[in-house]
């Protein structure tokens, strides 16, 4: 006979004494349905976490009306603000997340502080199991990898006012070829940031930006658009999830410096594109010279909510490794906010119980763009910004990266590393990983170089879980491929190429091919 099961509201927990003590908590309304099951052949009495017991029925409503629905009453207790990026202690300067402010009274970069006691009020347990129980639903907004941390992102927004199209939960990729043959690695993995909705890790911290600036504008606020400068991909993210909106963006992009396949994607949007003669620094230099007088929004790293998506990937790495941490997570720079975001990821769910360490960081540079790396090996002596020169890697061509305070903090704080990668060591590293299954950009290729060198060095072992950290999706970068396949770069020897081999349509001339390629051996055997 069938088990008779009765429902009820309750979370799970892995400490009720948790719940008894928050009984209005607003996450209960995102939590599994326990179900209380009898068996009548034993009298046993489970209580176990099964969500597909009580199904809502198909209706009109759209997710969002369901949303609606299920919306708790209780006060939300999660907060946060904006307050000078690391502040001595008693510093009292803070501000909303609702004003519109991009830098300190003194001039220093802003950082999002969250309100960590009332974070600590529900254990480390507790987070890794609610943020376990939201991922791939269609639940809105918590089915996207960064809304699924909302208490972590922005906990204050509506949900009515997110813009989302659930980005996140990027694959994992364990890079078990690549690892052994040519690095001698067994638990080498590549978390594949670019396969998001625009095809860069940029749409994790677009989200948030994008959604704050749709909450802004039902304010009344004073914001016409949201402007950027790039070198490709946040304007694919900014316009992407504007146009989703239906809020006017704002392009500055540099001249002649981003493929095809990147300049396209603002303008397929319905951007406003500006191609300025200038590189990088110069459009950044630029657009915050422009939204200090016009009620355009700043959408760049410098704004410190873009960091708050972003970081949500080191959570995603825990995460799908079951909580456990590994040893070392390479990471590409260029304007350097990335490193600070997963380094801020890590710490979070280190204060908050989820984990007992956070991994030792990597920041990777082009050589032709390397100002951190110099300032690395200087002994972290005075930053010098330099002019960027030309590379494969253009999202990281920057010479005068906004976030150099935030990356050099992350970086003091995990014991990390800073390497770089000359345009032939990116190129070829780029080459042996896509020979091996992947296809990826030359700023992964970048941290690959990086892996490299230190598994070279003996500082990375054989056996460090590592992780390296994939920014944008390789069909961005095909020229770039081609040439090299082509052996058309000039002074590169291309030494991983695979060009086409051309052969008349002669049943003759192909079986001779075919034969030199797979060799006589292989064809006995």
């Amino acid at each position: 006979m069938a088990s008779s099961c009765l429902s009820f509201n309750a979370s799970v927990s892995p400490n009720h004494d948790l719940f008894r003590r928050h009984p209005s908590s607003p996450l209960l309304r995102h939590r599994p349905v326990l179900v209380s099951c009898t068996s009548p052949a034993d009298g046993n009495n489970t209580t176990t976490p099964i969500e597909t017991v009580v199904k809502p029925r198909r209706t009109e409503n759209t997710i969002r009306d369901d949303a609606r629905l299920q919306r708790s009453t209780a006060a939300n207790p999660f907060s946060a603000r904006y307050v000078p990026f690391n502040a001595p202690p008693g510093s009292s300067e803070h501000y909303s997340l609702d004003e519109i402010v991009y830098r300190s009274r003194s001039g220093g970069l802003l950082d999002v502080e969250h309100d960590m006691e009332a974070l600590k009020r529900f254990d480390g347990a507790y987070w890794r199991d609610l943020f376990d129980s939201r991922v791939g639903k269609s639940t809105w907004p918590y089915g996207s990898g960064v809304w699924s941390k909302k208490e972590w992102v922005l906990p204050e927004i509506d949900d009515d006012d997110i813009v989302s199209a659930f980005e996140g939960n990027s694959n994992l990729f364990w890079a078990e070829r690549f690892g052994k043959k040519f690095l001698g690695m067994n638990d080498l993995w590549v978390k594949h940031c670019g396969i998001s909705h625009t095809g860069s890790f940029k749409d994790l911290g677009m989200t948030v930006l994008v959604s704050q600036v749709n909450r802004l504008r039902k304010m009344k606020r004073p914001v016409v658009g949201v402007g950027c400068a790039s070198t490709g991909d946040t304007s694919a993210a900014l316009s992407a999830y504007c146009a989703s909106a239906g809020i006017p963006s704002i392009v500055f992009l540099p001249a002649n410096k981003i493929s095809m396949a990147q300049l396209v994607q603002p303008i397929a949007n319905g951007a406003f594109v500006l191609s300025i003669d200038t590189d990088f620094d110069g459009c950044m230099k630029l657009i915050r010279e422009i939204t200090a007088e016009l009620p355009i929004y700043l959408a760049n790293s410098l704004n410190s909510l873009r960091l708050e998506g972003q970081k949500t990937a080191a959570i995603e790495i825990l995460q799908q490794f079951d909580w456990q941490v590994p040893d070392w997570v390479i990471v590409p720079g260029g304007n350097l906010g990335n490193i600070y975001a997963f380094y801020k990821g890590f710490k979070m769910c280190q204060e908050l119980g989820l984990v007992d360490r956070i991994p030792r960081m990597v920041c990777a540079q082009a050589a032709n763009a390397n100002p951190l790396y110099l300032h690395y090996k200087s002994g972290w002596k005075d930053f010098k910004p330099m002019t960027a020169s030309t590379t494969f890697a253009s999202a990281i061509q920057i010479g005068d990266p906004v976030s150099i305070d935030r990356a050099v903090y992350a970086l003091k704080k995990c014991d990390g590393i800073v390497e770089e990668a000359t345009e032939e060591e990116l190129m070829d590293a780029m080459a042996q990983a896509d020979s091996t299954g992947m296809f990826i950009c030359p700023h992964t290729g970048v941290a690959l170089t990086a892996l490299f060198k230190l598994r070279n060095r003996g500082v990375i072992a054989p056996t460090d879980r590592t992780v390296v950290v994939s920014t944008a999706h390789g069909l961005k970068f095909t020229q770039s491929k081609i040439d090299y396949h082509s052996k058309a770069i000039p002074d590169m020897a291309c030494r991983f190429s695979n060009p086409p081999v051309e052969v008349k349509a002669d049943f003759g001339a192909v079986m001779d091919v075919l034969k030199s390629y797979l060799g006589s051996q292989t064809l006995r055997s």
